[in-house]
């Protein structure tokens, strides 16, 4: 059985006939769908100021999509975790826990857009010195019990449902990621499949006693959709496919990796270079059943500012003829 993932950033570039309002009605009843007809994870991710208005509020939409669903895991892929206070990421992060009956699961990342810190006035040269301390507050804060921190007495209440605390990892892509992850005794979620970079994280966690570490990464990433005609599909999927490539390569800075990077400067390059793919019914069945039980579709049925109609067309697609055969 494969893993099926959708996912939502909510870009909406000024060329997308669909406005914001039109794409936050469809992700939300997307969810819904998704949930019903058996997805196990809905991914949000977080970016400030951009020019197509990508998702700066991850936890909102969160809580709207645990109030739509009943099953479907929300997964914070990646929460850029300095930008926020952390006591007070504390508290909203265990009501959504509560609310969502332990459905969330945190990808703590550091951010590689100077642009976002400075808005949010956070210092991006600190970058790390923030993420460690945050991760810091976290774990003492979903004790329940008073801590201090930043030369105050802080409590948060209500605990977490999951216990000892919500689903949490440490992303990035370096090696100083890897160490933090096994220094807070936290799992690793690099966002690409590194051997070096994954025995790195496996040996400080030896070193260090820490024995429920693991590492999450992900296995032949790709944005997926999924039609019964790929060539006329690419026709009216491109230019939006082509615009999320293009500008997550124009964030990228020299040190960044990850498998959302994207080279291609044309739609043809992008379908040649397969990080977004546009596969049949029949050929989803058949990969999954190559690869395993660990085979992960992930669909982004709005992917950059995508029109609804073409995203339901996809999701139903997979619903109605790929997931009964993956059961």
């Amino acid at each position: 059985m494969a893993i099926s993932v959708i996912r939502f950033d909510q870009r909406a570039p000024a060329f997308s006939p669909a406005g914001a309002r039109d794409l936050y009605a469809a992700a939300l009843d997307m969810a819904a769908f998704a949930d019903e007809r058996g997805f196990q994870i809905a991914t949000l991710s977080e970016h400030h100021g951009a020019e197509d208005g990508y998702l700066p509020s991850p936890l909102v939409m969160a809580g709207a999509i645990v109030g739509r669903t009943r099953r479907l895991t929300v997964n914070f892929a990646a929460l850029l975790v300095p930008l926020y206070d952390p006591v007070k990421l504390a508290e909203d992060l265990a009501v959504l826990d509560l609310a969502s009956g332990g459905r969330i699961l945190v990808i703590a990342g550091l951010g590689y857009r100077p642009e976002e810190y400075e808005a949010l006035g956070r210092d991006f040269t600190k970058r790390g010195k923030l993420l460690d301390e945050s991760l810091e507050v976290l774990l003492k804060a979903w004790t329940g019990e008073p801590f201090e921190y930043a030369g105050r007495r802080a409590r948060v209440t209500p605990r977490p449902h999951t216990k000892p605390h919500p689903a949490l990892l440490v992303g990035g892509s370096t090696p100083a990621a890897a160490r933090r992850a096994a220094r807070f005794g936290l799992p690793f979620a690099p966002p690409l499949s590194d051997p070096e970079l994954d025995a790195l994280y496996r040996a400080e966690c030896e070193r260090l006693g820490v024995k429920t570490g693991f590492v999450l990464s992900p296995g032949e990433p790709a944005t997926t959709f999924v039609a019964k005609d790929p060539e006329r599909a690419w026709q009216e999927l491109g230019r939006y496919l082509l615009h999320d490539a293009v500008t997550y390569a124009s964030w990228q800075r020299p040190e960044q990796r990850s498998y959302q990077h994207s080279r291609a400067t044309s739609v043809d390059a992008l379908r040649a270079e397969g990080k977004y793919r546009i596969l049949t019914p029949e050929q989803c069945v058949e990969l999954a059943r190559k690869q395993g039980p660990l085979c992960t579709f992930v669909h982004a049925p709005l992917c950059g500012g995508a029109p609804p109609e073409l995203g339901w067309q996809s999701l139903s697609l997979y619903a109605d003829e790929v997931l009964p055969q993956l059961a």
